[in-house]
Order: C-alpha cells, then structure tokens, then sequence
C-alpha cells in the first residue's frame, strides 16, 4: 500500500459528495417556480426566461410522446451549434423519458448512420443545415424514423443590440418536403401536455460517444445521478452561485459545454449567454454587455482572446472565474492573465466518461500547468499499466479514478468495459488511458496519453512537456509536438508550430531548434519544426494532434532539421 499523500482542500467544501436524487429535469421546473422572469438564456442578446424555457421544453415533450411515440429509454440524436433549441430539446427529451445522444454537426452521413444504428436511435431533433447528413425517413440500418428540425433564426431577436450575428444563423427556413420531418415551433405550438415519464436519477439520461484511439466510437452511458454528481460538486468547488452569468462557448454536444455552459447554470437556476461558435472579439463584447461572471474554455479559446491587442478595448473585468481543460495553460500565457487582467486560470481535469468534472486546482491554491487534485468523493490513483501496481508520489504512471460522476460503463460494448475499468481493493476503477505523476500534496500533473509518448533512442519524451517549454518562446502562438520516424533513433521529435504574426517571415525553424536546445534536455528538443498557418482542432479547442501524428508517420519530415 502507497503512504498517504497530503492534500490540500479548500475551505468550506464537503469532502463527499451528496448526489441528488432527483432527475435533471426537476432542476428546470425549480428555477422556472422559483425565478420565472429571470434570464435562463441569452442568444445574440436575446433573452429566454426560465418560465418561457420551461413552457417550451414541456410543450416539445408532449409532441415526442404523442406524435412521435418517445417512450421511456429510447434514444433521440440531438445535433446542432450553440442556440436556446438545443437547450429544450436536451429537457424535452429527458422530460419525455428518453436518452440523449449528442452529435457533431460536423459528423458526416456515414457517422452519423453509426450512432443511429448503435444507439438504436429511431428519432432526432436537428438544426436544418444538417439534413442532407441526417437520414429521416428509410427503413435500412442507421436511418431514422422521425425528426424535429429546427433553425437558428427563429431565437432571433427583432433587434439584436450589436451583436455579431453570422449569415448561417439567420439563414431563412428550408422546406421540409418530408411527412417524417416536423418543424420545431410547430410542434411547440401544438401545446401537446406530456405524460408523467417517470425517469428516476438512475436511469439513462445520456450516450455520448467517444472517440476513442482504435475502432469505431463507443457510447458512454450517463445516468441523471453521473451528470448530477459531476454538476453539484463543480458548482460548490468553484463556488458558482444563482448569480453566476456563464459564456457558454464550448460546443453543447461535447461534455464541456454541455455541462459548465448548460446543465450547471440550470442546476443553479444561474443564466447562460450562449454563443453559436467562437468568435473572439465577440465573446469579448458578450462579456462586457452581459456581465459575464463564469466562462469554461479550453486554453486554446482563451489565448485566442486575450493574445489579441483588441481585447483591451472592452470591459472584461466582471470575469472571476477563468476554467477549463483539455491541455496545460502555456506558463506564459497564464503569467499574462494574472499580470494584465488579474485572473487565474482554473485548471481542471475531465473525461466524458466521467461528466467532465473530476479533478481540479482548489481555486485559492491552484498550480500552474497542472490538473489538480481530486475532488469531492472521487478516488484518483496512479498505477502502472500493465501490472495495476499503485505507484507513489513522484512516479509516472496511468491515472484510475472512481466516483459518482463515473459512467455505468460503455454501450452494448462488454469487452471495452472489460478492458476500460479495473478492479482495487473491491472497488471499480475507470482507466483514463492518461499518464500523470502525483507530487506530495497530491497534486496530478499531465505526462501524457498512454500511446502518445515518444521513444527517441530509448529516452523517453512526453510531447505535452515540450509543447509547454515551446509556449515560452516569443514567437510561438501555438504548438504541437509528434513523434515522427528515424531510421537511427526509432522516433524522432517534431514541432508544428504557428507564429505569431509580428515574427512570420522573421523567424526561421532553425532559430527555433537552437532556442530549444538551450532551454530544454537535447533529447527532448524537437530536431524538426515546421511552420504552419493554423493547427486543426476539436469542436471542444483541442489541438487534433493524433490527426497529426497520423499525417506525419507517412510523410517525410519536410521540414529544417538538426544535426546531433
């Protein structure tokens, strides 16, 4: 058994966590009673209050059980950019009995067939742009029997106060040529009542899937209790209050958006000020006119903002809590944060197997570059990934974790929760396939994903490492780093790198390498840096670097080198 680790708690937080034992939707009909004139939801200054939220998501309700036939435990795709109909159709959904499953509305036909056929899904309620990606309508695998389409414009104000609306939103409505596609405000204005659905905090609320590193992608299955358990405990770890106003930035089908941007603020009966994609300047001024107190982005949305000279000119100083996840703040970009603007950026830890939350930096004590330490009920460990050995303080090793917030386990997929979970001491453990190391106050640091380490020479090196080092240098905007083949070495290391625009054209790739090696181990250093114009990215911010890695293990280097 490993010595206890000492650990940091911040003050006035339970170290358990009570989980609510009541559905999601119980939360909405709370605020709706308790602040029906209040702001739920904001859309390019457009105000939804939780009376008229309410009103919506049990008239949709009514229309998915008595037109549609939804009964308790089916599953509806729900895919869409950031708008207040994704939010009712979310409730409407769990308000009818059935189980949300998310979609990329970048996903294309042939993916979205799976997640229909794989979840089971005959139903789905869409934004109509996606249509020709969405198949309504046939009787083969992967096509769907019914589906509400909505469009962006119909939240749209008369007047919408400045705010940067994209011609995509205010697109005008497409025929639905179709008797298996209904239009979203007709069904509302049907004013169907629903049935009680009967759905309890154990039953099956959501099936996001993840991506996965081999096969194809793999459901996660959420109960009320999972998203709930996650939700509280951020709430009261960041202090987030009924007077939170939240930036919901990060897309709502991906687990980050859709619980800090949606489902806490609800929970909390806060307001959400909800932005159809990213726009840097934009969510600047949205800050300012809304008086945002709360935003959750990943560190790439929030270099974005604040690297730009342009965000001075707005009134940002109503932001006390800057967090997120996904990758480490760059150091110099945290320095810069706290220097100009006074913020500390709240670094947090989460998988959509485990509802986002699951390790944090107390807010008052936090480390930079670092994840956290474990929150309330969750048991984090540090094992060794073949043996399952417990490692202790200072050791690299994978992270394991249990919690309420945890997932049941993967859909109709035995073998992968055979594989994805193991067993301590009597209890399950989710394995995170992320290598960390713990330090002495119980502190967890990124080293890697468990694929991606690089093997030069038998050294070993941890991409992430590098790529925090390479943020320090005065001309790197962003970075990636990636293993790529060496005839003498097994793997080399190379940087992919965007400039910032003052040092394009002033900057060469062996500049770069030198700055590496004297700022960093020579093995470590990147012995190839190529510069590119833009680095591809998640719908959640996140650098793709395994498309990356994928694209340059079959390509030469094409780029300068090192010798040595």
């Amino acid at each position: 058994m490993v010595a206890a680790i000492s650990r940091p708690w911040p003050q006035g937080v339970s170290r358990q966590i009570c989980v609510p034992q009541v559905p999601l939707t119980d939360y909405l009909q709370t605020a709706a009673r308790r602040y029906p004139d209040k702001p739920a939801l904001v859309y390019c200054d457009a105000i939804t209050t939780y009376f008229r939220l309410h009103e919506r998501v049990d008239a949709l309700a009514g229309f998915l059980q008595a037109q549609l036939g939804l009964r308790k435990g089916d599953r509806v795709l729900l895919s869409g950019q950031n708008c207040p109909q994704f939010v009712t159709a979310f409730y409407a959904i769990l308000a009818a009995g059935g189980v949300v499953v998310p979609v990329n509305p970048m996903s294309r036909m042939k993916e979205v067939r799976f997640y229909a056929s794989d979840s089971g899904a005959r139903l789905a309620i869409l934004a109509q742009e996606l249509l020709s990606e969405i198949p309504v309508g046939g009787d083969d695998a992967g096509c769907l029997a019914a589906a509400v389409v909505f469009r962006y414009a119909d939240a749209l104000p008369g007047e919408t106060g400045g705010a940067d609306v994209p011609d995509w939103v205010a697109a005008p409505a497409s025929p639905l040529d179709s008797p298996a596609l209904h239009g979203f405000e007709d069904a509302i204005r049907a004013g169907l009542v629903p049935e009680p659905a009967g759905a309890t905090v154990h039953d099956i609320a959501l099936l996001p899937y993840t991506s996965g590193t081999t096969g194809n992608p793999k459901g996660c299955m959420h109960t009320h209790a999972t998203l709930l358990a996650a939700a509280v405990a951020s709430s009261v770890w960041k202090r987030l209050s009924v007077e939170t106003v939240s930036l919901a930035v990060a897309p709502l089908f991906h687990m980050l958006g859709l619980q800090n941007g949606m489902n806490i603020p609800i929970t909390l009966g806060a307001t959400s000020v909800l932005m159809p994609r990213w726009n840097p300047l934009e969510a600047a001024r949205q800050i300012e006119r809304h008086r945002v107190t709360a935003w959750s982005a990943p560190p790439a949305m929030v270099i974005d903002l604040f690297s730009r000279p342009e965000a001075a000119q707005y009134d940002l100083s109503s932001l006390c809590l800057l967090s997120g996840g996904g990758a480490a703040m760059p150091e110099a970009v945290g320095d810069m944060l706290s220097r100009q603007y006074g913020i500390e950026y709240n670094e947090s830890y989460g998988l959509t197997e485990t509802a986002s939350f699951l390790i944090s930096n107390p807010p008052s004590r936090g480390k930079r570059q670092c994840l956290g330490i474990a929150t309330q009920g969750v048991d984090a460990r540090v094992v060794d990934p073949e043996t399952g050995r417990e490692l202790a303080a200072g050791e690299t090793g994978e992270l394991v974790v249990a919690g309420a917030q945890v997932m049941q386990g993967y859909w109709r997929h035995p073998e992968a929760n055979i594989h994805g979970f193991m067993e301590i001491e009597g209890s399950r453990f989710l394995r995170t396939g992320d290598l960390v190391l713990q330090d002495n106050e119980g502190y967890f640091f990124m080293r890697d994903r468990l694929k991606r380490m690089i093997n030069a020479s038998g050294f070993k090196v941890w991409p992430s490492e590098v790529e925090n080092a390479m943020y320090d240098h005065p001309a790197v905007l962003e970075a990636c780093v990636i293993g790529v083949p060496d005839v003498k070495r097994g793997e080399t290391v190379k940087a992919l790198l965007v400039l910032k625009p003052e040092h394009q054209g002033c900057t060469s790739e062996e500049d770069v390498i030198a700055w590496c090696r004297d700022h960093m181990a020579v093995y470590k250093a990147p012995r190839f840096v190529e510069f590119v114009d833009s680095l591809p990215k998640s719908s959640a911010g996140k650098i793709l670097w395994r498309e990356l890695q994928q694209l340059h293990s079959v390509q030469p280097a094409g780029a300068k080198g090192a010798r040595g």
